[in-house]
């Protein structure tokens, strides 16, 4: 009796997709298309969702996240924004969010086993496409950063608008797209194979180097090492500590970039500043918030310097800035909820905190807090985490 072969079984899987799962992919994909249309594919995408989910529930997460989302319209319309871009990241916040609570309910309603399988190739292709981005960047700089830079302005310097076909145009936000989406493609062959992948770890990193931000390699070094941690046995557990400890005065060196974190032409050195406004004149800021997208004005009147970013580099400072109490709170209660939700539907508990601790790392230094590429990621990691019981004691690492 013959018995179909990989290949075969794998273009079965895809001739089987449903149009919501078609949509779903494609809504990652175009998080990385020049052309902004993942606005449109995740309206279209959550009324497939709807569609296809026989029974809906309004989960308390979705429900902190319905008062967060009305007190940042209500903040819009009495301060009344006089930023360019707040009725685009106001509209942004609803979409991305009625994408999270449609996107989760979907998948919560499914056996997503097949989807899974669509997942990891999807992933694989987005980040070969980012590898080559990042080379055609590398490649007209003459390779000269190819091995890190001296500073995140030079690095910055990289990224030349002429050559943007894929991803982002900006640096850190690139690098941490990359580091959410390449985690998710680390943790896969766990579910699917028992197995943590060796190649995929060093693929991602190299992505997250060659980037020339400091962000994806921050988020993945957390998330990896606890992976691993909890994967393997306690001689090995030694062997790690002690590679960690001989590349540790390197990765701070040419990775983190240590000696300039304070520089005021650094990344790290314009949060500090950023972060600094934010402590020392917190009593500027109502209770109430001072209004939605208030960043921008309120650090050019109390930082000792101002770069024009929309937001102050932390998701949960940013949201108490812009929205004060009710809104940090509120966020506050739809993250812990989400997890609680993630939790009970799979008691997956070290899975679950590895999952959980890239975007959270990322949160504290970039972020608004609604981007496309949070509640992406968490549609991704509900997907993922709730597939199946992951036993550590049995994952091995392979090659």
């Amino acid at each position: 009796m013959a018995y179909p072969s990989s290949f075969t079984l794998e273009a079965n899987n895809w001739k089987s997709i449903s149009l919501a799962e078609s949509l779903f992919l494609l809504s990652l994909i175009s998080m990385f298309l020049p052309v902004k249309i993942y606005p449109v594919l995740f309206i279209i995408s959550s009324f497939f969702f709807y569609r296809e989910t026989p029974n809906f529930s309004f989960q308390k997460w979705a429900v902190a996240l319905a008062v967060f989302s009305t007190y940042a319209l209500l903040s819009f319309l009495v301060t009344s924004s006089s930023h360019p871009l707040a009725l685009t990241y106001l509209t942004k916040l609803f979409i991305n969010f009625i994408f999270l609570y449609f996107g989760v309910n979907w998948l919560g309603a499914r056996n997503n086993e097949s989807l899974i399988l669509k997942l990891d190739a999807v992933l694989f292709g987005v980040l070969v496409l980012s590898l080559i981005q990042l080379l055609i960047y590398h490649q007209a700089y003459n390779f000269n950063l190819i091995l890190g830079s001296g500073s995140s302005g030079q690095a910055s310097s990289l990224y030349k608008p002429t050559l943007f076909y894929w991803g982002l145009e900006d640096k850190n936000m690139f690098g941490a797209r990359i580091a959410l989406m390449g985690f998710v493609f680390i943790c896969l062959p766990i579910l699917l194979r028992s197995r943590l992948s060796f190649w995929r770890i060093c693929f991602v990193f190299l992505l997250g180097f060659l980037s020339l931000s400091r962000t994806p390699i921050i988020a993945l070094l957390i998330g990896v090492f606890f992976l691993v941690w909890i994967s393997v046995e306690k001689k090995w557990k030694i062997i790690l500590l002690i590679v960690v400890l001989i590349a540790l005065p390197v990765v701070l060196e040419k990775v983190i970039r240590v000696d300039s974190l304070t520089s005021s032409n650094d990344g790290m050195g314009i949060r500090l500043v950023y972060w600094k406004a934010f402590f020392t004149h917190f009593s500027a800021i109502s209770p109430l918030g001072n209004g939605f997208l208030s960043a921008p004005e309120f650090l050019e009147s109390n930082a000792e310097f101002y770069r024009g970013e929309p937001h102050i580099h932390n998701t949960f400072l940013s949201t108490y800035l812009e929205m004060g109490l009710i809104g940090l709170f509120s966020y506050l209660a739809f993250l812990s909820w989400f997890a609680k939700e993630c939790l009970q539907k799979m008691t997956n508990t070290p899975f679950w905190i590895a999952l959980f601790l890239p975007i959270l790392s990322i949160m504290m230094i970039l972020y608004s807090g609604y981007d496309n590429d949070v509640v992406m990621y968490l549609a991704l990691i509900f997907l993922v985490g709730t597939f199946q019981k992951v036993d550590f004691k049995n994952i091995q690492l392979k090659l």
